[in-house]
């Protein structure tokens, strides 16, 4: 059983779902290493395997379907809450 290839659209939402998740992942490393923020670094990253989890079975599968699309923005969209509230603590 052959693997299909994936186009170029659906490599590219694959890598911006991917940057928000290690970056979550990122965030949760360092909120147990400093001990604070504890509550949304631990849980952002559960909340994105869950939801691309149930957004990918809905879409049945497809990368590319607006569902999984919307869910990628919204956790780019949290990401850049995050870097801005950062970037104000400083």
């Amino acid at each position: 059983m052959s693997a299909r290839e994936l186009t170029r659209a659906e490599r590219r939402w694959a890598l911006a779902a991917a940057i928000p998740f290690l970056a979550s992942l990122l965030l949760a490393g360092f909120a147990i290493g400093r001990q604070t923020f504890l509550a949304f670094g631990i849980g952002w990253p559960l909340i994105q395997i869950g939801f691309y989890i149930g957004a990918a079975r809905f879409a049945g599968g497809a990368i590319d379907h607006p569902l999984v699309k919307s869910q990628v923005m919204l956790h780019w969209m949290m990401m850049a809450l995050v870097v801005t509230l950062f970037a104000r603590a400083t």
